[in-house]
Protein backbone atom coordinates (compact mmCIF):
# COMPACT_ATOMS: atom_id res chain seq x y z
CA UNK A 1 0.00 0.00 0.00
CA UNK A 2 1.29 3.46 -0.82
CA UNK A 3 1.08 4.89 2.69
CA UNK A 4 2.58 8.20 1.66
CA UNK A 5 -0.27 8.86 -0.75
CA UNK A 6 -2.81 7.66 1.74
CA UNK A 7 -1.62 10.06 4.39
CA UNK A 8 -1.41 13.02 2.02
CA UNK A 9 -5.02 12.53 1.06
CA UNK A 10 -6.14 12.08 4.60
CA UNK A 11 -4.04 14.70 6.31
CA UNK A 12 -3.33 17.51 3.92
CA UNK A 13 -1.71 19.57 6.66
CA UNK A 14 1.60 18.53 8.23
CA UNK A 15 1.80 17.84 11.94
CA UNK A 16 2.65 20.92 14.00
CA UNK A 17 6.37 21.33 14.52
CA UNK A 18 7.15 21.36 18.19
CA UNK A 19 9.91 20.64 20.62
CA UNK A 20 9.16 17.76 22.93
CA UNK A 21 9.43 18.53 26.62
CA UNK A 22 8.81 15.01 27.78
CA UNK A 23 7.87 11.69 26.23
CA UNK A 24 5.55 8.93 27.33
CA UNK A 25 6.71 5.30 27.70
CA UNK A 26 7.54 3.40 24.52
CA UNK A 27 4.74 0.88 24.49
CA UNK A 28 2.19 3.59 25.07
CA UNK A 29 -1.46 4.25 24.48
CA UNK A 30 -2.80 6.36 21.67
CA UNK A 31 -5.95 8.41 22.12
CA UNK A 32 -9.21 6.52 22.37
CA UNK A 33 -11.16 5.64 19.27
CA UNK A 34 -14.41 6.98 20.71
CA UNK A 35 -15.14 10.21 22.56
CA UNK A 36 -15.45 9.95 26.31
CA UNK A 37 -18.91 10.02 27.76
CA UNK A 38 -19.71 13.31 29.45
CA UNK A 39 -20.93 13.25 33.02
CA UNK A 40 -24.31 14.59 33.98
CA UNK A 41 -24.36 18.03 35.54
CA UNK A 42 -24.46 18.31 39.31
CA UNK A 43 -27.44 19.44 41.37
CA UNK A 44 -27.16 20.93 44.84
CA UNK A 45 -30.69 19.78 45.74
CA UNK A 46 -30.62 16.45 47.58
CA UNK A 47 -33.10 13.65 47.11
CA UNK A 48 -35.71 12.98 49.75
CA UNK A 49 -34.51 10.26 52.08
CA UNK A 50 -36.46 7.04 51.78
CA UNK A 51 -36.31 4.19 54.27
CA UNK A 52 -38.28 0.94 54.53
CA UNK A 53 -40.78 0.25 57.28
CA UNK A 54 -39.25 -1.26 60.42
CA UNK A 55 -40.84 -4.63 59.73
CA UNK A 56 -40.00 -4.78 56.01
CA UNK A 57 -38.66 -8.10 54.83
CA UNK A 58 -35.29 -8.35 53.00
CA UNK A 59 -36.22 -11.56 51.19
CA UNK A 60 -36.48 -9.62 47.95
CA UNK A 61 -32.80 -8.65 48.19
CA UNK A 62 -31.83 -12.29 48.71
CA UNK A 63 -33.74 -13.54 45.68
CA UNK A 64 -32.09 -14.21 42.31
CA UNK A 65 -33.82 -14.01 38.98
CA UNK A 66 -33.15 -15.69 35.67
CA UNK A 67 -32.60 -13.46 32.63
CA UNK A 68 -35.57 -12.51 30.53
CA UNK A 69 -35.58 -13.80 26.97
CA UNK A 70 -36.18 -11.05 24.44
CA UNK A 71 -39.20 -11.69 22.25
CA UNK A 72 -38.24 -12.55 18.70
CA UNK A 73 -39.59 -14.56 15.85
CA UNK A 74 -38.07 -18.05 15.70
CA UNK A 75 -37.32 -19.36 12.25
CA UNK A 76 -37.40 -23.00 13.31
CA UNK A 77 -40.70 -24.58 14.35
CA UNK A 78 -40.88 -26.19 17.77
CA UNK A 79 -40.22 -29.68 16.37
CA UNK A 80 -36.97 -28.48 14.83
CA UNK A 81 -35.95 -26.86 18.10
CA UNK A 82 -36.55 -30.12 19.95
CA UNK A 83 -34.38 -31.99 17.42
CA UNK A 84 -31.60 -29.46 17.99
CA UNK A 85 -31.47 -30.05 21.74
CA UNK A 86 -29.31 -33.24 21.77
CA UNK A 87 -26.69 -31.62 19.53
CA UNK A 88 -26.82 -28.39 21.51
CA UNK A 89 -26.23 -30.04 24.90
CA UNK A 90 -23.53 -32.31 23.50
CA UNK A 91 -21.73 -29.27 22.14
CA UNK A 92 -22.27 -27.47 25.44
CA UNK A 93 -20.58 -30.32 27.28
CA UNK A 94 -17.56 -30.04 24.95
CA UNK A 95 -17.36 -26.29 25.57
CA UNK A 96 -17.67 -26.45 29.34
CA UNK A 97 -15.11 -29.26 29.55
CA UNK A 98 -12.67 -27.26 27.42
CA UNK A 99 -12.92 -24.13 29.55
CA UNK A 100 -13.28 -25.99 32.85
CA UNK A 101 -16.62 -24.56 33.92
CA UNK A 102 -19.74 -26.13 35.42
CA UNK A 103 -22.98 -25.11 33.63
CA UNK A 104 -26.36 -24.75 35.27
CA UNK A 105 -29.18 -27.18 34.47
CA UNK A 106 -31.34 -25.74 31.70
CA UNK A 107 -32.90 -28.81 30.06
CA UNK A 108 -35.97 -28.38 32.27
CA UNK A 109 -36.90 -25.20 30.39
CA UNK A 110 -38.63 -25.03 27.02
CA UNK A 111 -36.87 -24.15 23.79
CA UNK A 112 -35.52 -21.70 22.81
CA UNK A 113 -35.26 -20.28 26.35
CA UNK A 114 -33.02 -23.14 27.47
CA UNK A 115 -30.55 -22.29 24.68
CA UNK A 116 -30.46 -18.61 25.59
CA UNK A 117 -30.14 -19.40 29.30
CA UNK A 118 -27.23 -21.78 28.70
CA UNK A 119 -25.36 -19.19 26.65
CA UNK A 120 -25.98 -16.48 29.23
CA UNK A 121 -24.76 -18.73 32.04
CA UNK A 122 -21.61 -19.82 30.18
CA UNK A 123 -20.60 -16.26 29.33
CA UNK A 124 -21.31 -15.13 32.89
CA UNK A 125 -18.92 -17.73 34.31
CA UNK A 126 -16.26 -17.15 31.64
CA UNK A 127 -16.20 -13.42 32.39
CA UNK A 128 -15.27 -14.23 35.99
CA UNK A 129 -12.55 -16.74 35.10
CA UNK A 130 -10.89 -15.20 32.04
CA UNK A 131 -9.51 -11.71 31.54
CA UNK A 132 -10.09 -11.91 27.79
CA UNK A 133 -13.54 -13.49 27.91
CA UNK A 134 -14.36 -15.53 24.78
CA UNK A 135 -17.61 -14.78 22.97
CA UNK A 136 -19.96 -17.76 22.63
CA UNK A 137 -22.30 -18.21 19.66
CA UNK A 138 -24.85 -20.80 18.57
CA UNK A 139 -24.13 -21.94 15.04
CA UNK A 140 -26.01 -24.01 12.47
CA UNK A 141 -24.39 -25.69 9.50
CA UNK A 142 -27.06 -27.53 7.57
CA UNK A 143 -28.56 -30.07 9.96
CA UNK A 144 -25.71 -29.66 12.45
CA UNK A 145 -26.05 -27.45 15.52
CA UNK A 146 -23.04 -26.56 17.66
CA UNK A 147 -21.50 -23.86 19.83
CA UNK A 148 -18.49 -21.80 18.76
CA UNK A 149 -16.22 -19.43 20.67
CA UNK A 150 -14.19 -16.44 19.55
CA UNK A 151 -11.09 -15.69 21.62
CA UNK A 152 -9.25 -12.39 21.29
CA UNK A 153 -5.97 -11.13 22.74
CA UNK A 154 -6.75 -7.67 24.07
CA UNK A 155 -3.92 -5.26 23.20
CA UNK A 156 -5.66 -2.15 24.49
CA UNK A 157 -4.81 1.02 22.57
CA UNK A 158 -1.04 0.56 22.67
CA UNK A 159 1.64 1.38 20.13
CA UNK A 160 4.14 -1.48 20.35
CA UNK A 161 7.07 0.39 18.82
CA UNK A 162 10.53 -1.00 19.67
CA UNK A 163 13.24 1.72 19.55
CA UNK A 164 16.56 0.69 17.98
CA UNK A 165 18.57 3.83 18.76
CA UNK A 166 19.06 2.93 22.45
CA UNK A 167 20.59 -0.39 21.35
CA UNK A 168 22.96 1.49 19.04
CA UNK A 169 24.24 3.76 21.81
CA UNK A 170 24.38 0.84 24.22
CA UNK A 171 26.67 -1.08 21.85
CA UNK A 172 29.06 1.92 21.81
CA UNK A 173 29.06 2.29 25.60
CA UNK A 174 31.78 0.29 27.36
CA UNK A 175 29.56 -0.09 30.43
CA UNK A 176 26.73 -1.80 28.55
CA UNK A 177 28.32 -3.69 25.66
CA UNK A 178 27.36 -6.99 27.30
CA UNK A 179 23.76 -5.78 27.57
CA UNK A 180 23.81 -4.75 23.92
CA UNK A 181 24.94 -8.21 22.78
CA UNK A 182 22.22 -9.86 24.83
CA UNK A 183 19.51 -7.55 23.52
CA UNK A 184 20.87 -7.97 20.01
CA UNK A 185 19.83 -11.64 20.27
CA UNK A 186 16.35 -10.53 21.36
CA UNK A 187 16.11 -8.15 18.40
CA UNK A 188 17.30 -10.91 16.08
CA UNK A 189 14.52 -13.18 17.34
CA UNK A 190 11.87 -10.49 16.86
CA UNK A 191 13.18 -9.67 13.38
CA UNK A 192 13.68 -13.18 11.95
CA UNK A 193 11.19 -15.38 13.82
CA UNK A 194 8.39 -13.18 15.20
CA UNK A 195 8.48 -11.15 11.95
CA UNK A 196 8.14 -7.69 13.52
CA UNK A 197 8.14 -5.02 10.75
CA UNK A 198 11.26 -2.85 10.49
CA UNK A 199 10.88 0.86 9.83
CA UNK A 200 13.60 0.98 7.15
CA UNK A 201 11.81 -1.60 4.99
CA UNK A 202 9.81 0.06 2.25
CA UNK A 203 6.75 -2.13 2.76
CA UNK A 204 6.43 -1.13 6.42
CA UNK A 205 3.93 1.40 7.70
CA UNK A 206 6.48 3.51 9.58
CA UNK A 207 8.79 3.76 6.55
CA UNK A 208 6.19 5.84 4.75
CA UNK A 209 5.45 7.84 7.87
CA UNK A 210 9.11 8.86 8.09
CA UNK A 211 9.27 9.65 4.37
CA UNK A 212 6.10 11.73 4.50
CA UNK A 213 7.27 13.81 7.48
CA UNK A 214 10.71 14.34 5.98
CA UNK A 215 9.07 15.72 2.84
CA UNK A 216 6.89 18.03 4.91
CA UNK A 217 9.93 19.27 6.85
CA UNK A 218 11.89 19.97 3.68
CA UNK A 219 9.01 22.01 2.29
CA UNK A 220 7.83 23.90 5.37
CA UNK A 221 10.83 24.53 7.61
CA UNK A 222 13.56 27.10 7.03
CA UNK A 223 17.01 28.02 8.34
CA UNK A 224 18.72 26.40 11.32
CA UNK A 225 15.54 24.71 12.56
CA UNK A 226 15.12 22.94 9.23
CA UNK A 227 18.70 21.64 9.31
CA UNK A 228 18.32 20.44 12.88
CA UNK A 229 15.12 18.54 12.08
CA UNK A 230 16.59 17.01 8.92
CA UNK A 231 19.56 15.87 10.99
CA UNK A 232 17.15 13.84 13.14
CA UNK A 233 15.80 12.13 10.02
CA UNK A 234 19.34 11.39 8.81
CA UNK A 235 20.31 9.92 12.15
CA UNK A 236 17.17 7.75 12.24
CA UNK A 237 18.01 6.39 8.78
CA UNK A 238 21.72 5.75 9.44
CA UNK A 239 21.19 4.07 12.80
CA UNK A 240 18.29 2.08 11.37
CA UNK A 241 20.45 0.71 8.56
CA UNK A 242 23.29 -0.07 11.00
CA UNK A 243 21.09 -2.02 13.44
CA UNK A 244 19.28 -3.88 10.67
CA UNK A 245 22.61 -5.13 9.32
CA UNK A 246 23.44 -6.41 12.81
CA UNK A 247 20.18 -8.27 13.35
CA UNK A 248 19.97 -9.50 9.77
CA UNK A 249 22.88 -11.81 10.54
CA UNK A 250 21.33 -14.83 12.37
CA UNK A 251 24.51 -15.49 14.35
CA UNK A 252 23.09 -13.54 17.30
CA UNK A 253 20.17 -15.97 17.36
CA UNK A 254 22.49 -19.00 17.40
CA UNK A 255 24.42 -17.59 20.38
CA UNK A 256 21.30 -16.53 22.27
CA UNK A 257 21.47 -19.30 24.88
CA UNK A 258 25.22 -18.90 25.46
CA UNK A 259 24.89 -15.16 26.00
CA UNK A 260 22.15 -15.74 28.55
CA UNK A 261 24.28 -18.17 30.56
CA UNK A 262 27.33 -15.89 30.47
CA UNK A 263 25.48 -12.72 31.47
CA UNK A 264 26.11 -11.49 35.03
CA UNK A 265 23.95 -8.85 36.68
CA UNK A 266 25.55 -5.85 38.36
CA UNK A 267 22.60 -3.49 38.85
CA UNK A 268 18.85 -3.12 38.37
CA UNK A 269 19.19 -2.30 34.67
CA UNK A 270 21.14 -5.51 34.11
CA UNK A 271 18.39 -7.47 35.83
CA UNK A 272 15.76 -5.88 33.56
CA UNK A 273 17.79 -6.79 30.47
CA UNK A 274 18.28 -10.36 31.66
CA UNK A 275 14.58 -10.77 32.51
CA UNK A 276 13.47 -9.55 29.08
CA UNK A 277 16.03 -11.76 27.33
CA UNK A 278 14.92 -14.80 29.33
CA UNK A 279 11.31 -14.13 28.36
CA UNK A 280 12.27 -13.91 24.71
CA UNK A 281 14.39 -17.08 24.85
CA UNK A 282 11.61 -19.10 26.52
CA UNK A 283 9.13 -17.84 23.93
CA UNK A 284 11.54 -18.76 21.13
CA UNK A 285 12.06 -22.22 22.66
CA UNK A 286 8.34 -22.90 23.09
CA UNK A 287 7.32 -21.42 19.71
CA UNK A 288 10.38 -21.65 17.44
CA UNK A 289 8.52 -20.81 14.22
CA UNK A 290 5.53 -18.68 15.26
CA UNK A 291 4.94 -15.19 13.83
CA UNK A 292 3.06 -12.48 15.67
CA UNK A 293 0.62 -12.15 12.75
CA UNK A 294 -0.30 -15.84 12.72
CA UNK A 295 -3.79 -15.16 14.15
CA UNK A 296 -4.32 -11.72 12.66
CA UNK A 297 -7.68 -11.25 10.88
CA UNK A 298 -7.54 -12.80 7.41
CA UNK A 299 -6.74 -10.61 4.43
CA UNK A 300 -7.92 -10.91 0.86
CA UNK A 301 -5.69 -11.99 -2.00
CA UNK A 302 -4.50 -8.44 -2.74
CA UNK A 303 -3.41 -8.04 0.89
CA UNK A 304 -6.21 -5.64 1.83
CA UNK A 305 -8.57 -6.65 4.59
CA UNK A 306 -12.24 -6.26 3.84
CA UNK A 307 -12.71 -4.11 6.94
CA UNK A 308 -9.40 -2.22 6.78
CA UNK A 309 -11.27 1.03 6.20
CA UNK A 310 -12.80 0.61 9.66
CA UNK A 311 -10.07 -1.28 11.58
CA UNK A 312 -6.45 -0.59 12.47
CA UNK A 313 -4.31 -3.44 11.04
CA UNK A 314 -1.83 -5.06 13.42
CA UNK A 315 1.22 -4.14 11.31
CA UNK A 316 0.49 -0.47 11.98
CA UNK A 317 0.88 -0.64 15.75
CA UNK A 318 3.64 -3.29 15.98
CA UNK A 319 7.04 -2.32 14.58
CA UNK A 320 10.65 -1.39 15.16
CA UNK A 321 11.16 2.38 15.26
CA UNK A 322 14.16 4.72 15.42
CA UNK A 323 13.49 6.30 18.80
CA UNK A 324 10.62 7.16 21.11
CA UNK A 325 11.94 10.48 22.40
CA UNK A 326 12.44 13.92 20.93
CA UNK A 327 10.78 16.10 18.33
CA UNK A 328 10.71 13.50 15.55
CA UNK A 329 8.86 10.86 17.56
CA UNK A 330 6.41 13.36 19.01
CA UNK A 331 5.61 14.55 15.48
CA UNK A 332 5.12 11.01 14.17
CA UNK A 333 3.02 10.05 17.17
CA UNK A 334 0.70 13.00 16.63
CA UNK A 335 0.04 11.99 13.01
CA UNK A 336 -0.45 8.34 13.97
CA UNK A 337 -2.96 9.28 16.64
CA UNK A 338 -4.81 11.50 14.19
CA UNK A 339 -5.06 8.66 11.70
CA UNK A 340 -6.01 5.98 14.22
CA UNK A 341 -8.81 8.13 15.59
CA UNK A 342 -10.51 7.81 12.21
CA UNK A 343 -10.94 4.06 12.77
CA UNK A 344 -13.78 2.53 14.76
CA UNK A 345 -11.88 -0.55 15.94
CA UNK A 346 -8.53 -2.32 15.75
CA UNK A 347 -7.42 -5.75 14.64
CA UNK A 348 -6.21 -8.09 17.38
CA UNK A 349 -5.07 -11.73 17.40
CA UNK A 350 -8.23 -13.84 17.20
CA UNK A 351 -9.02 -17.57 17.07
CA UNK A 352 -12.30 -19.45 16.52
CA UNK A 353 -13.17 -22.80 18.07
CA UNK A 354 -15.98 -25.13 17.07
CA UNK A 355 -17.35 -27.52 19.67
CA UNK A 356 -18.70 -30.49 17.75
CA UNK A 357 -17.62 -34.10 17.15
CA UNK A 358 -14.74 -32.91 14.96
CA UNK A 359 -13.69 -30.18 17.36
CA UNK A 360 -10.10 -28.96 17.10
CA UNK A 361 -9.61 -26.88 20.22
CA UNK A 362 -5.83 -27.09 20.63
CA UNK A 363 -5.38 -23.52 19.37
CA UNK A 364 -4.44 -20.92 21.93
CA UNK A 365 -3.37 -17.28 22.24
CA UNK A 366 -0.65 -18.10 24.77
CA UNK A 367 2.08 -17.06 22.32
CA UNK A 368 0.45 -13.69 21.62
CA UNK A 369 -0.12 -12.87 25.29
CA UNK A 370 3.49 -13.71 26.18
CA UNK A 371 4.75 -11.81 23.14
CA UNK A 372 3.01 -8.56 24.09
CA UNK A 373 4.19 -8.95 27.67
CA UNK A 374 7.76 -9.25 26.33
CA UNK A 375 7.34 -6.08 24.25
CA UNK A 376 6.07 -4.20 27.31
CA UNK A 377 9.23 -5.12 29.23
CA UNK A 378 11.60 -4.56 26.31
CA UNK A 379 10.19 -1.16 25.35
CA UNK A 380 10.25 -0.06 28.99
CA UNK A 381 13.93 -0.83 29.56
CA UNK A 382 14.99 0.69 26.23
CA UNK A 383 13.05 3.85 27.03
CA UNK A 384 14.70 4.14 30.44
CA UNK A 385 18.23 3.65 29.09
CA UNK A 386 20.17 6.92 29.31
CA UNK A 387 22.98 7.39 26.80
CA UNK A 388 25.43 10.26 26.64
CA UNK A 389 23.52 11.43 23.57
CA UNK A 390 20.34 11.81 25.64
CA UNK A 391 22.01 13.90 28.31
Amino acid sequence: MDYAKKHHSRHNQPATTQKADASAPTARQFYGLDAQTKRCGGNSERQTKISPCPNASDNFLRASFLPKLEKCETVQPRRELEKMQPQFYKSLSHLTAHYGITPMQTDCFESPYNFALSLWDAERILKKQYKDCPQISLMQDGAETYLASEETCDTGTTLYYIPVEPLYWMSHDARYKRNAKLLLSVFCYLYHIADVPYYRQQDSYLYWMYEMHREWTEQDEEGEQRERFLHEFDRAELIGVYIEKKIYNPISLRFFGQRLLAFKCRDAFDRECLSAAQKAHRLFSDYPKERIFRNAPACSEDGQDEEESESIPMHKYISFIAHTKGWLYETLEQSINNEFNEYSQMHEPTIFKRFNDNADTHQSLDFERRFFSLLDDLCGLLYNYKSDDDE
